[in-house]
């Protein structure tokens, strides 16, 4: 996440929501403060496209949809977020943001590692509809999944020997080899 861009005072959703859609890039809202967000690597775009590719079939045999990047995740009056791709099978109807999914995922690079894994973590697994959050490396072949469980949140991570990543929400499987098709892993995000 960038700096905090003007206007330092706090904005309501609202205010927010008309603030953003005249600037000429994007801002995520945090308790009424806009930041600017950082640009996406080659890396992080081909990550977004493989995953919308391998899940959007799925999801629209569940009745589901799937947004990337450009859709906004409303966490709080005073909160929005925009994931790197994000599932919702509830009826969600706002134009401009949603606010229950069922999957949320962040491609994780150097600038957006320590914000996806502490911030972004705590209040997405706070949202009633969510069942699952993805951290997909795009540096290295690993993926890390949050499950919703009858007993609370469960942790798993893949790396390149460990087989398909479950998906929640769509009862899916992707293999690290589709989520990564075409990446070249290793190079500076």
């Amino acid at each position: 996440m960038g700096e905090p861009a003007k206007p330092l005072r706090q904005l309501t959703a609202e205010e927010y929501l008309a603030w953003e859609e005249a600037q000429p890039e994007r801002h995520e809202l945090v308790e009424g403060v806009p930041f600017a967000m950082a640009g996406a690597t080659e890396a992080h775009n081909l990550i977004v496209g493989n995953l919308f590719y391998r899940l959007r079939p799925k999801a629209q045999e569940r009745g589901c949809r799937v947004f990337v990047s450009e859709m906004r995740l409303r966490i709080s009056p005073h909160t929005f977020y925009y994931p790197d791709l994000m599932v919702v099978c509830q009826e969600d109807a706002h134009p401009l943001y949603k606010e229950r999914p069922c999957l949320v995922v962040e491609v994780l690079s150097q600038s957006t590692e320590a914000t996806d894994r502490r911030e972004k973590l705590w209040r997405y697994l706070r949202l009633p509809s969510l069942q699952g959050y993805l951290l997909v490396d795009s540096r290295y072949p690993r993926v890390e999944v949050y499950f919703r469980g009858p007993e609370g949140w469960l942790y798993r991570a893949w790396g390149p020997e460990d087989g398909e990543v479950e998906v929640p929400c769509l009862g899916v499987g992707v293999s690290l080899g589709e989520i990564y098709e075409g990446v070249e892993l290793g190079a500076t995000s």
